[in-house]
């Protein structure tokens, strides 16, 4: 993947000509030959960057008949919400339970992709064709997941061309372009991520390059698609006001934040202007802050509270066994999963309300919020923003384990600075990819999940590796490199354990929980360390 250039020879040398008299020799070209050729030749990709393309799209095409989660039909029936109905009544429609919950910029997006839908399959559209899943609409849902990565693809190929090294830039940007996460949940699980996170990347490039104000423009816009991203908006707030509207002394540059204020004002006003003109903005708001959840999401996410929640169940066991005086909640004893819905409670440890998870993201953001306002500048930005994203993963309330891309895209930008952001790169992707894992539980998709995220490590992590290693210098970091040498090795026998669990135990609900639940805890301590250890590495910087 890394080791075609635009400077190797095979792209230097122009082809020889082939005599007119020979050409009826040559066998006739198909036609994606046709589509590399003219990529290749028009200088838009390299030969690597179209191999990689047409890799990438043939693997997405044959997973169109993969398992495909709920999120399928509930983007379905937003497609039948936007096009049936007028836009005063998609935030109130409940004729599926897969109610709209996503900002006004995302629904815009599916009243567009709605217009080809119904002449493809009128019934794609039909507001009362619940769970419909005829071969056109998963073809269609899926071809657009696929058309607009190309957002993603550009972003990516734009960081290459502006790189100091392309080569270790192509590595990084292929490691994106093709992430096992992105493959997971965008085309077998079903989601937009790659669209999004390329308008992410797209704000991101803006600041690299100095243009601040459309960097800002761009994250607005990104906010209106999908609400999660709000995790990072305190990074760009801070980045924004003090490298675009202050002077190095400290003073307001009134023109840069009307400027500024302007454009986001605007965003926002096209997003939300319709919904407050109609009166609507609390009934918006309900759909996309609902509270009524637990703190641990059916399926634990690997985060501070999954290590919390499994200590409490430990300890539950323990005063079981010896009897110790410790007052016991009962609703925490018969809460097993943690989550699904209502309020969580734990059995021993006190109970965590949504508040407490505010106020401790909250704390831990301003720490790095703090060296961010001392120096912002690129490189401590991105840093801040992917430690932003990476606190709300760690404490926020009821945390989706999806919700892990927000750290592992941002993250991939730092991955070779140095050794050590390697390192903490290599972690929290091995532990984030295996988290994302239990989302795909049938057969077939447990090979394609596996061997491809085999590959993609082979392929990713260890180029990267070879080209960025230290090796440690005192006796306290060898034994640290071991120790994450080993906690990385862990991962072979887990997925063992996982596999072979529901051959041995299958049919015993009293522990069917218990593949979940290791995999949560055992992804939670890589992820954890590997939160600390990169926020030892920002604020030491």
């Amino acid at each position: 993947m890394s080791n075609s250039s635009p400077s190797s020879p095979r792209h230097a040398q122009q082809p020889p000509t082939i005599p007119e008299d020979e050409t009826s020799e040559q066998p006739k070209a198909l036609p994606w030959h046709h589509l590399a050729r003219w990529l290749n030749g028009s200088q838009l990709l390299t030969r690597s960057e179209v191999d990689m393309l047409l890799f990438s799209t043939a693997v997405k095409l044959l997973l169109f008949p993969s398992y495909r989660s709920t999120d399928f039909e509930v983007h379905r029936n937003w497609l039948a919400i936007t096009y049936s109905l007028p836009i005063s009544k998609w935030y109130y429609d409940t004729t599926s339970q897969w109610t709209l919950d996503y900002p006004p910029f995302f629904a815009y997006f599916e009243k567009l992709l709605s217009i080809p839908a119904s002449f493809i399959d009128p019934q794609i559209v039909n507001l009362y064709n619940l769970n419909y899943d005829a071969w056109s609409v998963v073809a269609y849902q899926r071809s657009t997941v696929i058309l607009t990565e190309i957002v993603l693809g550009a972003a990516l190929l734009r960081f290459i061309r502006g790189a100091v090294d392309p080569s270790r830039q192509r590595v990084l940007s292929a490691s994106l372009f093709l992430h096992p996460g992105l493959l997971i949940i965008d085309h077998i699980h079903f989601q937009y991520n790659g669209f999004m996170f390329g308008i992410l990347l797209w704000s991101i490039l803006m600041a690299h390059e100095g243009r601040k104000l459309a960097s800002g423009l761009l994250f607005a816009v990104l906010l209106n698609f999908k609400h999660i991203y709000m995790y990072l908006a305190p990074a760009y707030f801070v980045y924004l006001l003090r490298s675009h509207c202050m002077s190095p002394s400290g003073e307001i540059l009134p023109t840069k934040f009307i400027s500024l204020a302007n454009t986001v004002i605007l965003v926002f006003g096209a997003s939300l202007g319709p919904f407050v003109l109609m009166g609507q903005l609390p009934q918006l708001l309900s759909r996309l802050f609902p509270f009524t959840r637990g703190l641990n999401h059916a399926y634990w996410a690997p985060n501070a509270w999954a290590l919390v929640t499994v200590i409490d169940r430990v300890l539950l066991q323990l005063v079981r066994r010896f009897g110790a005086d410790f007052m016991v909640n009962q609703q925490g004893v018969a809460s097993t999963s943690r989550g699904l819905v209502g309020d969580t409670a734990f059995a021993i440890l006190p109970t965590v309300k949504p508040i407490h998870t505010f106020v401790i993201t909250i704390a831990f953001q301003m720490i790095f919020l703090g060296k961010l306002w001392k120096a912002p500048n690129y490189k401590s930005f991105l840093t801040a923003l992917t430690l932003c994203g990476y606190t709300s993963y760690m404490f926020g309330w009821h945390v989706h384990e999806k919700a892990i891309l927000l750290v592992l895209v941002p993250l991939s930008l730092l991955a070779v600075d140095d050794y050590a952001h390697f390192k903490t790169y290599m972690i929290a992707s091995i532990s984030g990819i295996f988290s994302l894992f239990p989302l795909l539980f049938t057969p077939s998709e447990t090979l394609v999940k596996t061997i491809y995220s085999l590959i993609w490590g082979v392929m990713v992590l260890r180029p990267l590796h070879k080209q960025v290693y230290e090796f440690p210098t005192t006796l306290p970091w060898v034994i640290l490199e071991q120790l994450e040498n080993a906690y990385l090795l862990g991962f072979a026998p887990l997925l063992a354990f996982t596999l072979a669990f529901p051959l041995v135990f299958g049919g015993n609900s009293q522990v069917e929980f218990l593949p979940l639940m290791m995999t949560s805890v055992y992804c939670a301590l890589g992820l954890v360390w590997a939160f600390i250890r990169l926020g030892t590495i920002y604020l030491r910087q």
